[in-house]
């Protein structure tokens, strides 16, 4: 391609897919390049949990969900809310609803049919694709591509969007590759990190045989100051799921430092005194495996962890904050080739309020390549779209400026 007035995108993930509808809305020639055989896979994993699209609680729980990012994401955050995102996913007739624990989601419960109305509207509008395109840097001003058999393609955009995604999950499309390039460039970037991942935990080998993939519902997990409830699930490496997820910036931090041991809440809706009076009422001989499953109805994946922190107490207050803080002592994180997202990236400070990088101008970047991190339940997504948004904008008032 030679050089001329178009827009390039490179990544057709969801942070690329929508800053290409809106510049292509407004009239610019927009061009996406994506290694991957087909657009937004990534996004279809992400569909098989149902798409969690955003979340509908207060904003300002909602932002504090970003932690240290959230005073620079909340700009982004208003100009494209989870008002907005609902909006846009009904207008491609995937009509969305809030679920019982406030997530929003498509009622298909999938992103494939989303997906096929949103490329069949960026085609519409005239955006053209280029997949199997790997982008390989710069040459000097050009942006340089292999498009397979060893071809190369250069490039010459009056503006880029990178939108390569962050390092989890690489084998759909977002490795990383492209982090020496910008560094080489002078763009600052944190290391990458696992994130909303699952944790190590030395089990016994009787839990470990026995109850690897049995879901734990309804608890409680605790690290330091924060606790959080909801679900999880036992694996063979030690635990995962979405109560281990949100607490995956702690423990990272936790482990840093040396060591990092949640606390189990095998019944968060119960305090200790509830639950000693009705040990204190059990039927006096019973054994603890019987007290456990009959008098306070403890499945036998709970049971089996209440035996895991060692020899029992049978005095029903000990045994109560037993069931309310049993030791998991966290030996690592699991790797970024099979986290949900991943931590690190541009830093804030090496970029323009428009997303601009400032070590290169007229090159913008967005979604899980920026230097954020955030728990799953929508808001990795919602962040996603609105900083694809916020770099589409950025991009066009730096265009309509340059023309100037």
């Amino acid at each position: 391609m030679s050089a001329g007035s178009y827009i390039a995108i490179i990544g057709a993930g969801p942070a690329g897919l929508i800053a290409a509808e809106y510049l292509a809305s407004q009239g610019y020639a927009v061009h996406v390049f994506e290694r991957m055989p087909t657009p937004g896979r990534k996004f279809l994993m992400a569909g098989r949990g149902g798409l969690n699209l955003t979340h509908s609680e207060a904003r300002a729980r909602f932002d504090g969900r970003y932690r240290e990012a959230a005073g620079w994401l909340q700009p982004y955050l208003d100009a494209f809310t989870p008002a907005d995102l609902r909006a846009w996913a009904d207008g491609l007739e995937a009509e969305t609803f809030i679920g019982s624990s406030g997530r929003v989601f498509p009622k298909a419960m999938k992103a494939s049919p989303l997906l096929r109305a949103w490329r069949a509207r960026l085609e519409g509008l005239g955006v053209a694709f280029h997949l199997r395109h790997r982008w390989m840097g710069w040459d000097g001003g050009a942006l340089i591509f292999e498009s397979g058999a060893g071809a190369v393609l250069r490039v010459e955009p009056s503006a880029t969007l990178l939108a390569l995604g962050g390092a989890s999950w690489p084998r759909l499309g977002s490795d990383a590759a492209w982090v020496p390039w910008l560094q080489d460039a002078g763009v600052d970037i944190a290391t990458f990190q696992a994130s909303n991942c699952g944790v190590e935990i030395a089990w016994s080998e009787h839990l470990r045989t026995r109850f690897a993939g049995i879901p734990l519902k309804t608890i409680g997990l605790r690290l330091g100051d924060e606790t959080v409830k909801g679900e999880a699930m036992i694996a063979d490496y030690g635990l995962e799921g979405g109560a281990v997820y949100a607490l995956s910036a702690p423990t990272r931090a936790a482990l840093e430092d040396g060591e990092a041991e949640l606390q189990l809440d095998l019944r968060p809706n119960q305090s200790v005194e509830q639950l000693a009076a009705r040990l204190s009422r059990a039927r006096a001989g019973q054994s603890l495996p019987n007290l456990l499953k009959k008098t306070l109805k403890l499945s036998p994946q709970a049971a089996a962890l209440v035996f895991e922190s060692g020899d029992v107490p049978r005095e029903p207050e000990a045994l109560a904050r037993r069931i309310k803080a049993i030791a998991l002592n966290v030996r690592a994180q699991r790797g970024l080739d099979r986290a949900i997202s991943s931590s690190g990236g541009i830093r804030r400070d090496a970029l323009s309020d428009a997303l601009m990088l400032k070590a290169r101008p007229g090159v913008f970047a967005a979604g899980e390549m920026l230097d954020w991190d955030a728990p799953t339940g929508g808001y990795l997504l919602q962040a996603t779209f609105a900083t694809g948004m916020a770099a589409a904008r950025g991009i066009e008032t730096w265009l309509s400026a340059a023309a100037r």
